[in-house]
């Protein structure tokens, strides 16, 4: 943002020289967001209330495309240009299955929209430009490092997720912009990789905006996806060298109420053994609507047993938007 006290180096930032667009045209098309949760909102605990991050003009009259955690219950939300100016904004659709969000600016922005690219043709070691508002100062020239399955431990999960690097350091809801100026992915997350050598790198995680075309009429009609809303448990599940590890519950969820505690081993799903993160969502997914009953297989100090768990739908746990 313009006026926050980080610059990306000059020798990373992406040189107008070397594109064919329009750079700083694209770069202005990504603006500054802050959002404000109430303090008694679901999210607030684990997200915070006062939250930071990026967003993209997506059409000229105002809609901004970001990643959905930002505006989660938000209460407030302001877009900021790269020249300062604020301009409230309506928090108007969070996509739990893809991760994106959707504000729709209250004001005019009178900023140029970025088109959306196709995220489906980009191969690793492509150039792209991942862009946080500010302009070029906020910007830097990254590659794609990766196009590969993302499982989140919060009952999340992307087919194809796009891994770039070198990484951006304000990562939330940044625009990667392709090498014909088109946008192709929003920032979600940073993450660590090793080399083998013991050194680990620094890399973001992208949502492919390739997986907002076939929801958007959805989203800007509905707020949501037309599909019956997933089973969710509720559970907070890490990866480790000993299967599945639960790491938390979400306070007065599925999990919390079944019994399931802090440091379970997920083994099993019905009579199935559990492979992976990704094979529990699927398999969790697949089973159903929201509302119905699964079992879970665990291990608890070294003893075997099962619960049975009765999911939920993760959005009524929610405050709605609020209207303005």
């Amino acid at each position: 943002m313009p006026n926050s006290d980080w610059d990306i180096p000059q020798n990373l930032q992406p040189d107008p020289d070397d594109y064919s667009f329009d750079l700083e045209r694209a770069l202005r098309a990504v603006v500054g967001l802050r959002a404000n949760v109430p303090a008694d909102a679901f999210t607030a605990g684990a997200l915070g209330t006062e939250r930071t991050g990026s967003g993209v003009v997506i059409r000229e009259d105002g809609l901004v495309l970001t990643i959905g955690y930002l505006i989660t219950e938000a209460e407030t939300v302001w877009l900021i240009s790269n020249d300062g100016r604020a301009v409230p904004g309506h928090a108007l659709a969070y996509d739990q299955n893809t991760g994106f969000g959707l504000v729709l600016a209250l004001g005019k922005l009178g900023l140029p929209a970025l088109e959306l690219g196709d995220s489906g043709k980009l191969k690793v070691g492509d150039t792209c430009i991942a862009a946080a508002g500010g302009g070029r100062e906020r910007a830097i020239e990254t590659k794609i490092a990766g196009k590969q399955e993302f499982a989140g431990y919060w009952e999340y999960l992307l087919d194809e997720a796009l891994y770039t690097a070198p990484a951006h350091p304000f990562w939330s809801g940044a625009a990667l912009i392709g090498s014909d100026g088109k946008l192709v992915g929003t920032g979600s997350l940073i993450l660590q990789q090793g080399d083998g050598r013991g050194r680990r790198h620094d890399m973001n995680m992208f949502v492919p905006t390739s997986l907002l075309r076939p929801i958007l009429d959805d989203l800007l009609t509905l707020g949501r996806v037309n599909l019956p809303p997933r089973p969710w448990l509720g559970v907070y599940v890490m990866e480790s060298e000993g299967g599945l590890v639960v790491q938390g519950m979400a306070d007065g969820g599925p999990a919390e109420k079944a019994g399931i505690q802090a440091g379970d081993r997920i083994v099993g799903f019905g009579e199935d053994d559990v492979p992976d993160l990704a094979w529990l969502w699927r398999r969790l997914w697949a089973s159903g609507t929201a509302g119905i009953n699964v079992r879970l297989r665990l291990t608890r100090d070294g003893n075997d047993m099962a619960v049975r768990v009765t999911t939920a739908d993760r959005t009524k746990f929610l405050r709605a938007p609020r209207m303005h």
